[in-house]
């Protein structure tokens, strides 16, 4: 989950939207569950945080440590990438992740029975988002700098907004359809460099290009998702720990039946990293993100993903001797410009 933001309009992983009631539909056994566990939750989970909820402070924390921990994710990745292959470091990451998050559910008194639906919801959702959209993010850095496969999965709003207009008719605006076109010429121009100036083969970073559009709408299709009634009856947190549990379990099956026996790497940089992705990119700044959507509303809390791939292309300079041309510059540019004025039209 996980560091990929989502459109504000279309529910998402981050969002906490995911926790509303449905109508219209007659609730599975599941569900008294869950809103008896809404009912008792008085407090909300924005003030046990931080009592100053309204104020700046209450705010700029958790924004800057969602946007530096989603921005370091991209170059953890990179590491993990040698000797394990991708699908076993995914399994790895997903398992970790899976059971802490179930202990934090827990911890905050959230009931984890969802029901056969909603752990077939769950699955639907663990695969999209914890098989698919992993695996070809993981492949994807095989053969781009980390910092441009960020920059390219900072483009997930488009996909939301174009499967939600498709799925569920929200109106889309000429200023983020605009704005989308920017960003879309900024990345184009990104890719255009990274083929001339890449050190592996030409069509090698076609195949990473190919891989990480691919990983991006698996993660659009998973955030779309929860735009479905289910998705707003069940504790998003349950759902989450158990998306990410069968997630792992599907990895590792894929996993064996493709490359064999599990592989670990007993380097501490691996395992490092494994906890770094599985409990601070994923457990600690889920609930940090649904804190700043209480208190600042989706469209700005999605500003981060603006600020995000640039980061994130910083510590690819740095890390992986990203190499900057006109070119690139103007495209980095244009994406972040183009972004911004998508994300302006989605928050106003």
């Amino acid at each position: 989950m996980s560091e990929h933001s989502s459109d504000s309009d279309v529910p998402s992983f981050r969002s906490g939207r995911g926790e509303k009631n449905g109508a219209g539909r007659e609730p599975e056994r599941s569900v008294p569950l869950a809103r008896e566990y809404r009912k008792r939750r008085t407090v909300p989970f924005a003030a046990r945080l931080g009592r100053n909820g309204g104020t700046s402070g209450g705010v700029v924390l958790p924004f800057i440590l969602v946007t530096l921990i989603w921005s370091s994710t991209w170059i953890v990745i990179r590491d993990q990438i040698g000797s394990v292959p991708a699908s076993w470091s995914v399994c790895y990451r997903f398992l970790l992740a899976g059971i802490a998050m179930a202990a934090f559910a827990k911890w905050r008194g959230v009931p984890l029975n969802i029901g056969r639906s909603g752990l077939v919801y769950a699955a639907l959702l663990g695969v999209a988002q914890f098989v698919l959209n992993f695996n070809f993010v993981y492949r994807a850095e095989h053969y781009l700098t980390s910092g441009l496969v960020a920059v390219v999965y900072a483009m997930l709003l488009i996909p939301n907004s174009i499967l939600a207009w498709l799925i569920f008719r929200q109106p889309v605006s000429h200023a983020f359809i605009g704005g989308s076109l920017v960003a879309v010429t900024g990345i184009i121009l990104m890719l255009v460099h990274e083929y001339h100036a890449a050190t592996v083969r030409p069509d090698m970073v076609l195949l990473g290009a190919a891989f990480s559009l691919a990983g991006l709408m698996s993660a659009s299709a998973a955030n779309v998702m929860q735009g479905m009634d289910i998705a707003r009856r069940l504790p998003m947190l349950a759902v989450l720990a158990w998306a990410m549990l069968i997630g792992a379990a599907v990895d590792a099956a894929f996993a064996w039946a493709t490359i064999g026996p599990p592989q670990f790497e007993s380097r501490l940089g691996y395992i490092l990293g494994i906890g770094w992705l599985g409990i601070a990119g994923s457990v600690v700044t889920f609930p940090l993100y649904f804190t700043l959507i209480q208190r600042m509303g989706a469209g700005r809390a999605a500003y981060s993903s603006v600020l995000i791939p640039v980061i994130a292309m910083l510590i690819s300079t740095l890390a992986e001797g990203y190499r900057w041309s006109a070119l690139a510059i103007a495209g980095a540019l244009l994406a972040i410009a183009g972004m911004a004025i998508a994300l302006r039209s989605k928050a106003t």
